[in-house]
């Protein structure tokens, strides 16, 4: 009776041992960032999805960050990094929004999509004048191209997270998205249940009309895009989320 009872004690004591330590490195968290809020102002919260992408035929992996202020050629900016890299290809993608409509401003492409192309691209979104700029560099070959006539126009990962951001998630909410080459309309469809890696989730579910991007939202307050699908030009592409993590990073970097 007196060895089971000290197991006991022990036991409790372990756990209450841990639930400190815990509950210190937590403490300690809470005060490194309050520190960095007062006397380092420059840095800033950050968060990463992790995905799993399907493109061209094969897996492989791919992430999305809101990296937070960043100021780029002059303009105050919101920076998203996107990158993904697979069997056959690579994409790595800087997008600097606007901080209140999250529409891009510039964009910064560094790709290798096999068959389909390669080459390093600068995106200069002139709003004033309704055109985009688009530099392409491939090796030693640099060409130029201007857009008219466009507005003011999305990009679709500035609308996912302004939607994350803003978006009243009630079923049969129409947004209005302009692309480049066109216009299109997402309908918010409502809960769907949705399977990834044999376990079902309770996903808030919207699609574009004419069918072009899907969106699976996770109906949890963080509004994570568990599932995001696509088509760029002839390119199909299911990127399907596996992982999240929060960062600190410098702005003024």
């Amino acid at each position: 009776m007196t060895i089971k009872n000290n197991n006991f004690f022990c036991a409790t004591l372990s756990n209450a041992i841990i639930a400190r330590r815990a509950q210190a490195r937590r403490s300690n968290l809470l005060w490194t960032l309050l520190f960095c809020c007062l006397f380092v102002p420059s840095l800033v919260f950050a968060e990463t999805i992790h995905y799993t992408i399907h493109q061209l035929g094969f897996n492989g992996k791919a992430s999305l960050t809101m990296a937070g202020p960043k100021e780029f050629k002059g303009y105050k900016t919101l920076l998203i990094v996107f990158r993904a890299k697979g069997t056959n290809y690579s994409d790595e993608e800087d997008i600097y929004v606007d901080p209140k409509t999250y529409k891009p401003l510039f964009v910064e492409r560094d790709f290798n999509l096999n068959i389909f192309g390669q080459g390093k691209t600068l995106e200069d979104y002139v709003t004033t004048k309704g055109e985009i700029h688009i530099t392409k560099k491939d090796g030693d070959r640099v060409t130029e191209q201007i857009i008219n006539n466009v507005g003011a126009v999305d990009n679709i990962y500035g609308f996912i997270f302004r939607y994350r951001k803003e978006g009243t998630f009630k079923t049969g909410d129409h947004i209005n998205m302009t692309l480049p080459t066109r216009n299109l309309e997402f309908k918010f469809i409502g809960h769907q249940p949705l399977k990834i890696n044999g376990k079902y989730y309770d996903s808030l579910y919207m699609q574009s009309e004419p069918v072009r991007y899907k969106i699976w939202f996770d109906s949890s307050a963080h509004k994570w895009p568990l599932r995001i699908t696509g088509s760029y030009g002839f390119i199909n592409s299911v990127m399907t989320m596996t992982g999240y993590e929060e960062q600190i990073n410098d702005a003024s970097r």
